[in-house]
């Protein structure tokens, strides 16, 4: 038998042959590149265009002094208005704060109960549950501050009003609770199993266990979780719109209505004159705003990503 001789070109004849599912491979591969990219791509054009929005206010109008210290806003103002967000700083600060005291003890509690007690379908199910929580649309809490906490609170405090900062304090806690759980029970499932062993042969308690050793363990996570929280509190709009009042004052106690800064944009941005200083001044509370939340919020992907790396 004569042997063929093999042609020097069928090598690369075979690796240059590119057929239909060589060109869909190529194309989901570009497919999913730019979905992946696709969140950075939003979040650098939204940071470019209420930056550029807000820039005309900035460099014309802009006194740094009155804008972060002063407690009175005004824009409406025609003969001297005023664009000082103190007030509204104070009321964003103040529900998000009342909103953590509410959140982290639930949260805690609740990522404790389903990382180290519960087991099986209980567990799942109390995981969907919380996720299930955390798919409710902010205004639907509003509407739960608005007609059901509203008259509750007037009752229960014989109080004027019941949209205040403990309204929607509560409201904003119950709702960054589910992400915070979420959060701080990867946490503590992060924690290795020898160390509960280790304590348990050492002859200490299941809670003497969590306290001592989960705890002190996944101290960074837990952090990561209550930081997510308060940039979840920071930028929500909608439920503090709906249950603060939406008044500009320093408040002076939880029975007090506010206005956050969130809300303010909210309400205000539509009824403003395209390019004027209530439209630029509000863009720039939204430059401080994304400024913020963006920092809170990479902190504490920093710290959860530094948990799960360890």
């Amino acid at each position: 038998m004569t042997e063929q001789p093999l042609s020097h070109h069928s090598g690369k004849d075979n690796f240059d042959h590119r057929d239909l599912d060589w060109f869909i491979d190529r194309l989901v591969q570009t497919l999913v590149f730019l979905c992946g990219i696709s969140a950075i791509v939003f979040i650098i054009g939204i940071f470019i265009f209420i930056t550029k929005e807000g820039m005309g206010f900035v460099f014309e109008s802009f006194d740094p002094i009155e804008f972060f210290t002063s407690e009175y806003w005004e824009p409406s103002d025609e003969d001297a208005p005023e664009y000082g967000i103190l007030a509204l700083i104070a009321g964003t600060a103040s529900v998000t704060g009342l909103a953590m005291l509410v959140a982290i003890p639930f949260s805690l509690g609740a990522a404790v109960y389903i990382g180290e007690f519960a087991s099986g379908k209980t567990r799942e199910f109390l995981k969907v549950l919380v996720e299930l929580l955390a798919a409710i649309p902010s205004v639907v809490w509003g509407f739960i501050g608005l007609s059901i906490m509203n008259p509750l609170i007037i009752q229960t405090f014989d109080v004027p009003v019941g949209l205040n900062i403990l309204n929607a304090g509560l409201i904003l806690g119950l709702m960054a609770a589910p992400i915070m759980t979420s959060i701080a029970e990867d946490a503590l499932k992060a924690v290795p199993d020898r160390y509960r062993e280790a304590a348990e042969a050492m002859g200490a308690t299941r809670w003497q266990v969590i306290f001592k050793v989960v705890f002190p363990a996944a101290k960074n996570g837990l952090l990561g979780a209550v930081l997510l929280g308060v940039g979840r509190g920071f930028g929500e709009t909608m439920a503090v719109l709906m249950a603060t009042g939406h008044s500009v004052n320093i408040p002076g106690s939880v029975f007090d209505s506010v206005r956050a800064l969130t809300a303010t944009i909210a309400a205000e941005l539509g009824e403003t004159a395209v390019g004027s200083d209530h439209y630029g001044a509000l863009f720039t509370i939204g430059i401080f705003l994304f400024l913020i939340t963006f920092l809170i919020n990479l902190t504490a992907d920093l710290i959860v990503r530094g948990i799960r790396n360890q």
